[in-house]
């Protein structure tokens, strides 16, 4: 059973991700202290702590992509959409098909533009499938959606390494549209590039919104308030507070959360 078909099969009313009770150990560290959290469906949700916090190994945990390391340990339970992701009929391919990731720096492919949005399709889709008409539409519709297509229609077969930075991020968040996710995670996306470029993918994020359940790692304060519905301050591993985002701002419950925030430490 797919995190998909779980989602068709189940009502969350508005749940996205759920976590319950979430430790996860990198040898004899532990990164995570008993997470438990409700992220709503459909909306902008910010990770926010200083460096070190957990924000990116929790973000992480949300595809099993910690797993990739032989040293790391998880308990309790993740559920995308009413599936628990740690259950054994849990395929990672479509896991990783349904929730997509964008990392720091833009990681186009070194391929064409084109084949750029249309890799994942060749991989999780039977060639049978995958005609030409198809792939076209698919493309014109993953850069319509990032809005590309107007500025990059003439120049598919170009590299796609050639694309200014702000670009490249816009692809590889359009390489994962055709696959149809349900959840985008993003670290740190706006890191690597200047202001217009960061108001750039800002200003897409909310287009995405609603059509997808978007997790942002972020270290910017002013892009966090900008740029989220919902907030989490993460502390040592933990779960300090976690509100709509104007109101842990203005009105942070935790003292902790008003240091940070406040830009007394961190």
């Amino acid at each position: 059973m797919t995190v998909a078909t779980a989602s068709a099969a189940t009502d969350q009313e508005g749940t996205g991700i759920e976590t319950r009770e979430l430790c996860l150990w990198y040898g004899d560290f532990q990164a995570l202290r008993s997470v438990t959290l409700s992220i709503r469906r459909g909306l902008i949700t910010s990770l926010i702590g200083p460096s070190g916090c957990g924000k990116t190994t929790l973000l992480r945990c949300f595809n099993r992509v910690n797993e990739r390391y032989g040293y790391v340990r998880t308990t309790g339970e993740i559920r995308i959409h009413g599936k628990n992701i740690y259950d054994p009929d849990v395929s990672l391919v479509e896991l990783r098909k349904s929730i997509g990731m964008v990392f720091q720096r833009p990681n186009p492919l070194p391929l064409s533009i084109y084949e750029n949005v249309v890799f994942g399709l060749r991989i999780h889709r039977p060639r049978s499938e995958l005609g030409k008409t198809k792939l076209d539409e698919a493309v014109e519709r993953a850069l319509g959606e990032v809005g590309l297509w107007h500025a990059l229609k003439d120049r598919l077969k170009s590299p796609a390494t050639e694309l200014q930075l702000e670009q490249q991020q816009k692809l590889c968040i359009a390489r994962l549209i055709p696959t149809e996710p349900e959840v985008i995670l993003m670290d740190e996306p706006c890191s690597a590039l200047d202001v217009e470029g960061t108001r750039a993918i800002e200003e897409l994020m909310w287009s995405l919104r609603g059509r997808y359940t978007i997790v942002i790692v972020t270290h910017n304060m002013a892009q966090a308030r900008r740029a989220s519905d919902e907030s989490i301050f993460m502390l040592l591993g933990e779960i300090v507070e976690h509100r709509r985002t104007e109101d842990l701002f203005l009105n942070p419950r935790d003292q902790r959360t008003a240091e940070y925030v406040e830009g007394r430490y961190g």
